[in-house]
């Protein structure tokens, strides 16, 4: 239980950078991919807090579903025009088989998304460990970035670039934790 709640409050601070990038960012120059990402992030962040949060979210299961579904269909096709956003349609359908692949309906929490309740293992566990260990070398490699400056490196400084680098080392670490705790 101290693992869930110190998870939630790692992934509810990191809701902080995300709204403080949407807010203070001007994406008329730093392009409409950016803010995309940015909102897509908090998307995420949020669906994080909600799913390993013990008391669970307001959002039944299948709203999630519905929700990262789209997302991921949207980064699917902007990474199929502009070979960007790759990322982020893999973290949405990660997200997406974690929510779907979770049993659901039972007593333990009924249709409300919480992990911490879970009793079973998600369906189809090799997916789970695939997608673990793509976040946590994407994580490793964003953070050794963040360590070594150069994740900003030559980006304008109001670009948010050093927020949104340790956003998603953490937020790949919590992924690739919550994959493998799932599955195993």
């Amino acid at each position: 239980m101290a693992v869930d709640w110190a998870l939630t409050a790692v992934f509810a601070a990191l809701v902080l950078p995300c709204v403080l990038r949407l807010v203070r960012l001007d994406y008329a120059r730093l392009g409409h991919r950016v803010r995309h990402g940015d909102l897509a992030e908090l998307l995420l962040v949020v669906a994080m807090v909600a799913m390993v949060s013990p008391v669970g979210g307001p959002i039944p299961a299948a709203g999630w579903q519905a929700v990262l579904a789209l997302t991921t269909g949207w980064f699917a096709v902007a990474w199929w025009r502009t070979r960007t956003c790759a990322h982020h349609a893999l973290s949405a359908a990660a997200m997406l088989y974690m929510v779907t692949a979770m049993p659901h309906g039972g007593r333990d929490h009924g249709p409300w998304l919480t992990m911490s309740a879970m009793e079973a293992r998600l369906a189809l566990p090799l997916i789970a460990v695939v997608a673990a260990g793509y976040f946590v070398l994407d994580a490793a490699w964003t953070g050794v970035l963040v360590v070594r400056g150069a994740a900003i490196a030559g980006a304008d400084p109001g670009s948010g670039q050093a927020s949104r680098a340790v956003c998603r080392a953490a937020m790949g670490a919590g992924m690739g934790y919550l994959l493998l705790a799932s599955a195993l």
